[in-house]
């Protein structure tokens, strides 16, 4: 049962050792382009750039993302490739939508086989993914030379081409052909045909004919690859990875496993190699896959090994008072009826809402995975986790770097590394150093101020909706699920993962839709702010930071200088990682999957 993670686990370890060092060649500049790729290579290098430049070169970038963004998804309507006449979409919606790709995040508050057209899909998903995810592959290449002391950090256009050219496009290539090979859709045609095995099961005409159904395909196999490959999760098909045509099988299951992980986990050790400090980079990936196999081992033993106490047998009806802002009194009567024996087998653990061709721990170990590497890709419903196992996927988005997105994840990391190599110092008084720097208050403020954008923007909009009808109107369940339901929502927005607890009544759809959800308009404005915010601030305070520490000169090593390759301090990275996200998180927690484990009520009712 354990082959599965374990395989996925071993392949990326080995495939990464090689990658990195390619990757730390082609971002050194250490390779030697054709002379077809040198002539784009030369015009859009506009120069060298100090962190300054480089971070405004970020900025502007990402502004006409936006706008690109929001002028493709306008157009639908008149635009090619839409055989299905689709209209546009709420302008929440497209707000949502365009902040959610531009930011790397992914959260799909639309269904993209009902609202996007085949256009939409290459002009708008492929295109976002593939240049909102080189942008944290770019900043972590700026702190690493700033890191070494360079006052000019390369350029930003000539970076995200190297990431895009180098990378991306070849690794996508690869993957797109055999998820072709498996039987993943690829084609410009919008939909097709198909009569059903049981003749009328589609209905019938208005002249008596059975009806066929209609099944929407397209550029499917290009969408996945560069979703998985970029840390991206935004899906072809509502269904995400769960879908047949998006994950056909136990195969391409696996390699969206090992796709989505790749690249995050080899810029660790790219980390090091262009720092000349792989020994460092080995403790802190250690720390991080020890981290990542907890996340694995606790979702699956709380999800595999457990069953599902929504369908257990009680042969009494019970009843149940729990807080809700939205009732009369503060309080909403819940009546949990008597469940009869049902022919429902649970010795392999908990199974609602899981895709059972990958093998019943695919889902826990894919959870647990895609919030780790901040991917949001889904192939079961998280809504469904058992309570404990759910924390999981919190913990991944909560924590925000075990490994995370490609680059983002290694630069939350560094935030946490600041702040335990000061508080170390302060324990034994001595000047805390990072790199053989002094670490002093202008690198802890805006360390803190990294560190704290992350939880500031998942729980003070949780509160707001939870305390509202924005939020308590929105929820399929009440007490600590529907709770669970809200914090997901911001959790996964700031985080830049994309995934859903679902369950939120959060899609508008169209413009014209005669019956949207209510709550629909709040719930897109808020988290598209929210994935905004959370992605350029704690971008652009690390940059700083590097550029203040690199400039600073070498301390003398002694022998009271702690070492940053040794055990002890990957001890200490992970204890200052777990327990300010204890202190962070903990509460939050306790109300949502934690109550909702202890009872009474099963799953909120």
């Amino acid at each position: 049962m354990w082959l599965l993670p374990a395989l996925v686990l071993v392949t990326v370890i080995a495939l990464s050792i090689p990658l990195s060092r390619y990757m730390a060649w082609v971002m050194d500049g250490k390779y030697h382009p054709p002379r077809v790729l040198r002539w784009f290579e030369e015009r859009v290098n506009s120069g060298p750039q100090n962190w300054k430049q480089y971070t405004i070169a970020i900025l502007v970038f990402s502004t006409l993302l936006f706008l690109y963004g929001m002028t493709v998804l306008a157009i639908q309507p008149v635009a090619p490739l839409n055989p299905r006449g689709l209209g546009m979409l709420a302008p929440t919606t497209i707000f949502n939508s365009v902040a959610s790709f531009m930011t790397n995040t992914n959260l799909q508050d639309y269904s993209g086989d009902v609202h996007f057209s085949n256009f939409s899909q290459i002009f708008f998903v492929i295109a976002n993914q593939f240049l909102s995810a080189a942008i944290g592959l770019c900043a972590l290449s700026a702190i690493i030379r700033l890191f070494r002391g360079e006052r000019l950090v390369g350029n930003f256009f000539l970076d995200m081409w190297r990431v895009l050219i180098y990378f991306f496009v070849p690794a996508c290539l690869l993957i797109s052909t055999l998820f072709i090979q498996s039987g993943m859709p690829m084609t410009y045609q919008s939909s097709v045909q198909a009569s059903t095995v049981e003749a009328g099961a589609m209905g019938k005409t208005d002249d008596g004919q059975d009806k066929q159904q209609t099944i929407v395909v397209g550029p499917v196999a290009a969408v996945i690859s560069i979703k998985q490959i970029g840390t991206n999760g935004g899906g072809f098909y509502g269904a995400n990875a769960a879908h047949p045509f998006e994950n056909p099988g136990a195969w391409t299951n696996f390699l969206s496993m090992v796709a989505m992980m790749l690249f995050p986990a080899a810029l660790v050790l790219m980390y090091g190699r262009m720092l000349a400090r792989f020994r460092h980079s080995v403790v802190i990936y250690g720390v991080m896959l020890f981290m990542l196999v907890g996340m694995i081992g606790w979702a699956a033993y709380w999800e595999t090994f457990h069953a599902n106490p929504g369908i257990t047998a009680h042969s009494v009806s019970q009843a149940f008072e729990i807080p809700s802002a939205s009732a009369e009194g503060g309080k909403r009567a819940v009546t949990l009826p008597a469940v009869a024996g049902l022919p429902v087998e649970q010795h392999l653990g908990n199974l609602e809402g899981h895709e059972l061709r990958f093998g019943t721990l695919a889902c826990p170990s894919f959870a647990s995975i895609t919030t780790a590497f901040t991917t949001g890709a889904v192939d079961c419903a998280h809504d469904s986790l058992n309570p404990l196992a759910g924390l999981s996927p919190f913990f991944g988005m909560w924590i925000n770097c075990v490994f995370g997105g490609k680059g983002v994840g290694m630069i939350n990391l560094l935030l946490f590394l600041i702040i335990g190599v000061f508080i170390v110092g302060q324990m034994v008084g001595r000047s805390p150093e990072y790199l053989g720097k002094k670490v002093g208050a202008r690198e802890m403020k805006l360390a803190m101020i990294a560190l704290l954008v992350h939880p500031i923007l998942i729980l003070m909009p949780s509160g707001l909706f939870a305390a509202t009808d924005w939020g308590m109107k929105a929820t399929s369940n009440p007490g600590p699920h529907g709770l669970s339901q809200i914090v997901y929502q911001f959790s996964s927005s700031s985080a830049n993962n994309g995934s859903g607890f679902e369950g939120l009544g959060d899609t508008w759809g169209f413009n014209a839709n005669p019956s949207p959800a209510p709550e629909s308009r709040p719930l897109d404005i808020a988290a598209g702010l929210v994935m905004l915010f959370s992605r350029y601030l704690p971008i652009i305070a690390p940059i700083a930071l590097a550029a203040g520490l690199g400039m600073k000169k070498a301390a003398p090593f002694t022998a009271g200088t702690m070492r940053d390759d040794t055990l002890t301090f990957g001890c200490l990275l992970l204890g200052t990682i777990l327990i300010i996200g204890a202190l962070l998180f903990l509460p939050v927690a306790a109300l949502g999957p934690l109550a909702e484990h202890l009872g009474p009520i099963p799953f909120g009712g």
